[in-house]
């Protein structure tokens, strides 16, 4: 196949990846712990878990789940918590056991996290008080037979945790009534764990790791499943990808993704550990000046988010002070970068903010922007090393290289299936591998790909396409906007016309100034016709703007009115 792109790499990365170079993510893990046994790898609140200290945990922790709980290999152990140094060590717990991890959302409602419990069919579940109230509504609707709890501060110094754990339940009430009969804390299960026996069983590439949950905000959620191949494939790819930039054993990276999520989990979480770097875990990334404060005191070198994280961040007084001598690598996926938010962070940080793409169905990343970029691009740039992309017209038929379709993706990283769903896979997978991402891209002259947008979030306009991405990217330029999302509205004439959502940076803003601005920049029929002030959008628990909240709203408002 054709593969104009690898011209466009780097010296320095490789063509191609060895997926098999380890049996499986335990291995991988194991030789990790074994060279950097005394290395931080992970930070929390202030405290320090070496990785001499993490291979102790996890291996009681797996223990533990094999001799207490009885699960045996293949079962499916659920996590629902933020980033805490409890959430690796149950990870890796879980993995080394050879269970298969399912990460669960903290913020699901009842509803969403029945769903998935029996979806999957949990025997386990690792969660956080904060959350158990949730998961007492609904777990004698579920296969869930063992509850292990822990505390924000559980795994803190005692003294720390003991005061974490106040403050969170009786002075900022976090922490909602639950009862939950037969539930063991983490804690005691840890310590258990370490007077019993942990036996290693027989993994390999083929054996499932993960059943990661995607859809969610599109529709029912399917767990995406991902093999120990897939994962050791993805970690190696955006290794080889950024790699270069990267020293294995003194790498911190910045973790305010929560690590259930897919980015996180493989490119800090995973990544890191196999170069033994150190992950600095943000518990509420929502809290920027507490966010800062935390960048203040451990100086980074490595840092991901998405496109609100950068914005936010880049819109705090305090981060324009911070020291950025140490960072070396940016790096924003989830959702589309916007220029506005990545001019504003290089003239920050001195450091160009690379936009990356991926989707869970591949673990998650397909490309990424080159690490020697000199300049802001808008496009998401090159597949990953052994990652083939074409692009298909609505009869599947494959585009040549300079024209405007969907994309498809075939690699070692593609899951296997969603789970349980055969119908559902035939729908994105076909029989030679390629997977259908429902993305509309484009290559531009250098062969870096760019996201014209998701098909089902474009907008019609007179037989126009209109692409809410353009729209949002031209919006955001505007100093007086914080941010910014477009959609469709139904129109009796023009089919639809282009509605958008603003959340004002300055409050002497007005619709008029929006909508002049974007006649500067925009044809016409891609203006929108109609402005919405907002005090803020509708988010994921990660900061991705939801379009579809947005469409409901809105219609549910004409319909209303009518």
């Amino acid at each position: 196949m054709d593969k104009p792109w690898l011209s466009r790499y780097p010296s320095n990365v490789p063509e191609t990846i060895n997926p098999d170079q380890y049996p499986s993510l335990v291995e991988m893990f194991e030789q990790s712990v074994n060279r950097f046994a005394d290395q931080p790898a992970f930070i929390n609140m202030g405290t320090v878990m070496t990785y001499r200290k993490l291979e102790e945990r996890s291996r009681a922790f797996a223990a533990y789940l094999q001799n207490d709980l009885k699960l045996k290999k293949g079962d499916r152990v659920a996590l629902m918590m933020p980033n805490l140094l409890q959430y690796p060590v149950a990870l890796f717990g879980v993995l080394r056991a050879g269970l298969i991890a399912v990460n669960v959302n903290p913020l699901y409602t009842p509803r969403e996290l029945e769903h998935q419990l029996n979806d999957a069919d949990a025997r386990a579940i690792v969660i956080v008080s904060n959350f158990a109230s949730t998961l007492e509504k609904i777990v004698a609707n579920t296969q869930v037979k063992h509850v292990v709890l822990t505390s924000l501060g559980q795994m803190l110094p005692r003294a720390k945790g003991t005061v974490v754990d106040f403050v969170v339940k009786y002075v900022k009430g976090m922490v909602p009534k639950y009862h939950l009969p037969g539930a063991i804390s983490m804690r005691k299960a840890l310590r258990k764990g370490r007077r019993q026996q942990y036996v290693k069983p027989f993994m390999a590439g083929d054996d499932i790791a993960f059943l990661q949950y995607t859809g969610g905000t599109t529709g029912v959620a399917k767990g995406a499943v991902l093999t120990h191949r897939n994962m050791i494939a993805n970690v190696l790819q955006a290794k080889g990808a950024y790699g270069a930039v990267l020293r294995e054993g003194r790498e911190l990276v910045v973790t305010a993704l929560p690590l259930y999520h897919v980015f996180a989990l493989t490119v800090n979480c995973l990544l890191f550990i196999e170069m033994g770097g150190n992950n600095l875990l943000i518990t509420n990334p929502r809290d920027i000046p507490g966010f800062v404060k935390e960048l203040q005191r451990t100086p980074a070198t490595a840092i991901t988010g998405v496109n609100t994280l950068f914005n936010a961040l880049v819109n705090n007084e305090d981060f324009h002070e911070l020291d950025f001598t140490n960072l070396k690598l940016s790096v924003g996926g989830g959702m589309a970068v916007q220029r506005a938010v990545a001019e504003k962070w290089q003239k920050i940080t001195g450091i160009h903010l690379l936009e990356g793409y991926g989707l869970t169905e591949c673990a998650p990343l397909v490309t990424g922007n080159p690490y020697d970029l000199s300049e802001y691009t808008g496009a998401i740039g090159l597949p990953v090393p052994s990652t083939e992309v074409r692009i298909i017209d609505d009869e599947g038929k494959v585009l040549p290289n300079d024209q405007v379709g969907e994309l498809q993706v075939r690699g070692p990283q593609v899951m296997q299936g969603y789970w349980q769903r055969p119908e559902a896979t035939k729908e994105v997978l076909d029989e030679d591998g390629w997977l259908s991402t429902g993305d509309i891209v484009k290559f531009d002259e250098n062969y870096l790909l760019h996201i014209v947008d998701r098909k089902k979030d474009m907008i019609l306009v007179s037989g126009f396409n209109v692409y809410p991405n353009e729209i949002e990217d031209v919006v955001a330029l505007h100093g007086k906007v914080l941010e910014v999302a477009a959609i469709g509205q139904s129109h009796e004439i023009s089919g639809e016309v282009v509605k958008i959502f603003v959340v004002k940076r300055d409050p002497s803003l007005t619709k008029e100034d929006v909508i002049e601005h974007c006649r500067e920049y925009l044809t016409g029929y891609k203006v929108p016709k109609l402005v919405e002030f907002r005090d803020e959008l509708p988010k994921t628990n990660v900061g991705k703007i939801l379009r579809r909240v947005l469409r409901e709203e809105n219609e549910a408002t004409l319909a209303k009115s009518a």
